[in-house]
């Protein structure tokens, strides 16, 4: 099988846009760095977005190298931590002047060890992706060329990427999800806009009208904001369609979203995904999206879904399921590809073979014997048009409601009512914004530490 850079130099319609200089250069155009190969080794990328550091995404694409891709703003003392734990032969990371135990050389970017560790490294892991953010956790995931080249390559079957596209890089590659949509655009699309912007900032949406863009990808954080801006009220005659992953997005913005899509003769895609299948497992076809508002959808070409029997967990099966996780250099030694992904959501099937995830398997409070779901509970707000909610347990003894001050009261007595729960047990916290990961999801134990700090 090629590899993924060998594929990606077959697009001969692939271009990516440089938001310095405005120029756009061909796959062939692009200069790419030489990279020191002397042994297959562990190298780790510090990249943003921009055409800069995906030249180097690229060049170590095309070397034997195993890639980390990383966020470049961990902080130092998370940096020092992760590389200790798996001892990278080589660092790309301009954030630094100096890393301890690396040399550097005046003409290149590339950290290199002293006195390189000579690592056991399977030869079916490509590249490792962190599941965690921003916390700096030394868990990853071991992923494959045919777990990034088919996850791309399904993708790109149901959204409507051509060689006419020009897809901008609105999320971080280090992420799944932004690095979902750099792969599967590297692979069938047209251009790449290689931006450091974000979608909240002015400068974004300039390069938006400048460049044209065709498509955006965003959490439900992105589509939160996107409603706060006048989203809807943007003059973007580029854009031809958008897609939704990351976490749930509440019923009424799903809504309005594909409303507003169906208006402008737009596609709108909802998708879910986990880092654990190197991006997506499911999506909702948009012509099925209004009838079908608060789905997942149905698996991706190439996957599987179904039920465990005895909890109603959702499982996947796919080529696109990686290799297992790892916590340091030790486990770069084995690669072992589970036959169903155990996503440790819970959710429940139509008739027509739609999946609706209905929480996840350990989001519970229990609270007199009784276990509470608590994403259930955020739904159950949402439908009854109370916004903006959100739910964490404290050690199975308190329920927390969090969210504005004039939405708690009614959002207090909706809960004792439908759900019978005891006044006692349930607490508030007064937040006008939620504390989030930077992969622009709900940070709950942020929540539940906030409000043991507040009541201290």
């Amino acid at each position: 099988m090629m590899s993924l850079f060998q594929e990606i130099s077959k697009n001969k319609a692939l271009r990516f846009w440089d938001e310095n200089s405005g120029e756009t250069h061909s796959f062939a155009e692009l200069d790419l760095p030489s990279i020191p190969v002397q042994a297959r080794s562990l190298a780790f990328l510090y990249l943003d977005n921009s055409l800069h550091s995906i030249k180097f995404l690229l060049a170590f694409l095309e070397s034997p190298h195993v890639l980390a891709l990383l966020n470049p703003a961990l902080s130092a003392a998370q940096k020092a931590a992760l590389e200790l734990a798996y001892l990278p032969a080589l660092i790309v990371d301009n954030t630094r002047q100096a890393i301890p135990d690396y040399d550097g050389k005046p003409d290149s970017e590339i950290w290199l060890a002293r006195q390189p560790a000579a690592l056991e490294i399977h030869s079916k892991i490509r590249l490792l992706l962190s599941t965690s953010g921003s916390t700096g956790s030394p868990k990853f995931v071991k992923l494959s060329d045919e777990n990034l080249i088919s996850n791309a390559t399904s993708i790109a079957t149901y959204l409507p990427i051509n060689s006419q596209d020009v897809a901008p890089l609105n999320l971080p590659i280090s992420y799944s999800y932004g690095l979902s949509v750099f792969t599967s655009n590297a692979l069938f699309g047209g251009t790449i806009a290689c931006t450091t912007k974000d979608v909240l900032m002015k400068e974004f949406w300039e390069q938006f009208s400048r460049v044209g863009f065709t498509s955006l990808a965003g959490v439900p954080f992105v589509y939160e904001m996107f409603q706060r801006i006048g989203f809807m009220k943007k003059e973007l005659p580029s854009l031809r369609y958008f897609t939704q992953a990351g976490g749930r997005l509440s019923i009424s913005l799903t809504e309005k979203f594909a409303d507003f899509a169906l208006q402008k003769s737009l596609r709108f895609f909802v998708m879910y995904g986990q880092t654990e299948a190197t991006a997506r497992m499911a999506y909702v076809p948009t012509e099925k999206l209004l009838q079908k508002i608060g789905a997942i959808g149905i698996p991706i070409p190439g996957g599987q879904l179904r039920l465990e029997e005895s909890s109603s967990e959702l499982c996947y099966k796919g080529p696109n399921v990686f290799g297992g996780y790892c916590q340091s250099f030790v486990d770069l030694k084995t690669y072992e590809q589970p036959e169903w992904l155990a996503t440790g959501d819970l959710a429940r099937v139509d008739e027509e073979g739609y999946f609706y995830v209905t929480g996840r398997l350990k989001r519970f409070v229990k609270l007199f014997g009784n276990r509470i779901n608590l994403d259930e509970l955020e739904t159950a707000l949402s439908q009854a048009n109370i916004n903006d909610i959100r739910c964490v347990g404290l050690e199975d003894k308190y329920l927390i409601l969090a969210g504005k001050e004039e939405s708690l009261p009614a959002a207090r007595t909706f809960i004792q009512e439908h759900f019978k729960l005891h006044p006692t047990v349930i607490k508030t916290l007064m937040m006008t914004e939620f504390p989030l990961s930077t992969n622009g999801k709900i940070d709950y134990q942020k929540i539940s530490e906030r409000y043991v700090a507040h009541t201290d």
